[in-house]
């Protein structure tokens, strides 16, 4: 019975301001900049319900540098801002005083950092301190790897740790998602081998009040972001020409952010060209919370293994409530604003695209006369193809 135990009373406040908090983060969907309607009411909330799960790995879960292990952050069903459809994100935390061994096998993912991060002033802390590339990672014949995180210096992969040094993360980007295997990376604390602390109700309820926390000021951080686009629509503009506020960004590209605006019965022309010398470049595509809209049943995601290039090497991409039948569509699902990432990576200072506001109805007049098309059945199998490579990548839902 309630007070059978001398924490039950600590245990329900903390329990009761938890949900308090959780509730009071909720009201972020009513904000004034908001798109009041009822999809994007719902796609909010329930925006706010799976980042629960994020903020109890990141406070709860997965927060002892002594017993560190890698974690998902995003998958198809939990993600927030400006997720990467073609990504798969890991981290691990881990202090500036120790000294950490990551091994395991590298996998074949286009693209591959190693970062480590210091607090900052976003959610996920400050700029990288420290990057490793995947093709700067020395490994075995079979893709075996072993890299040393600490502050003194060692042979072979390593990075240097700082006093400030609180998270290691891993991002892949992957082009071909039917075949690029994701790393399989394990993390071991090399300075302490001290055993795992019992749970207290000390402890759980400093995490539990760190993890409701942590959701408002994460996803309110992400939606005031993204509101410095909405404020110049159908517009890419980088995020240094709007905000010098320093997050742990991808390094070694460029995104280029817009938000879109695309009423029923309008269509949205994106026409860039590639650079000669980007190594891979994507387009992350979703609503107005910085979340990708769904790309395991959505056209929703392109990148420069699947896109359908014009014959002089231009990208157009089209923004269409319906499938306007020609190549590199991406699907709003009923929303009428979001926003459109393109990252050139390998490029620091990539072209910004050209975006033309037309009526659904006078596409092809403004498209070259021999723009490639899609059918229905070419449709089918994009979405064939995108499960089968996302089984690949985060091996099972959740």
């Amino acid at each position: 019975m309630f007070k059978d135990c001398e924490a039950d009373s600590h245990l329900r406040q903390t329990w009761s301001e938890f949900c308090d908090k959780l509730k009071d983060a909720g009201e972020l969907i009513f904000r004034d900049t908001a798109p009041p309607t009822p999809l994007d009411r719902a796609t909010g909330l329930r925006y706010i319900a799976r980042n629960i799960s994020l903020a109890l790995a990141f406070e709860l879960e997965n927060k002892d540098p002594l017993h560190p292990e890698f974690t998902t952050i995003f998958n198809p069903i939990r993600k927030q801002g400006g997720d990467n459809s073609d990504a798969l994100y890991m981290i691990a935390p881990i202090n500036g005083r120790d000294s950490f061994r990551v091994t395991g096998n590298r996998g074949s993912a286009t693209y591959l950092a190693i970062s480590l991060i210091q607090r900052g002033a976003s959610p996920y802390g400050g700029p990288a301190a420290q990057i490793m590339y995947g093709d700067e990672l020395a490994r075995d014949s079979d893709g075996g790897f072993e890299l040393l995180v600490s502050p003194e210096e060692h042979a072979g992969n390593w990075l240097k740790s700082t006093p400030e040094t609180y998270r290691l993360t891993i991002r892949q980007f992957f082009g071909d998602w039917e075949h690029e295997e994701p790393i399989t990376p394990r993390i071991e604390n090399l300075s302490r081998h001290e055993p795992l602390p019992l749970l207290t109700p000390e402890s759980v309820s400093e995490s539990l009040v760190s993890a409701a926390d942590w959701l408002k000021f994460s996803t309110t951080f992400w939606a005031d972001m993204l509101d410095l686009w909405q404020a110049q629509p159908n517009t890419f503009l980088s995020w240094r020409d709007l905000d010098d506020t320093a997050v742990d960004a991808t390094p070694g590209g460029t995104p280029l952010i817009c938000y879109w605006k695309v009423k029923k019965g309008e269509a949205l022309v994106v026409r860039v060209t590639p650079p000669e010398r980007c190594t891979f470049f994507n387009l992350e595509f979703g609503s107005y919370w910085f979340e990708t809209l769904d790309y395991r049943y959505r056209h929703c995601a392109l990148n420069s293994h699947s896109v359908v290039l014009e014959d002089d090497g231009s990208l157009s991409v089209l923004v269409a409530h319906e499938d306007p039948g020609f190549a590199n569509w991406l699907e709003p699902a009923g929303h009428e604003e979001g926003y459109l990432t393109l990252r050139w990576m390998g490029v620091l200072d990539g072209p910004r695209p050209e975006t033309q506001l037309v009526k659904a109805s006078d596409l092809r007049s403004v498209l070259p006369v021999d723009a490639k098309r899609a059918t229905a059945e070419d449709r089918v199998r994009m979405l064939e193809k995108q499960k089968r490579g996302l089984i690949r990548r985060f091996r099972t839902l959740g």
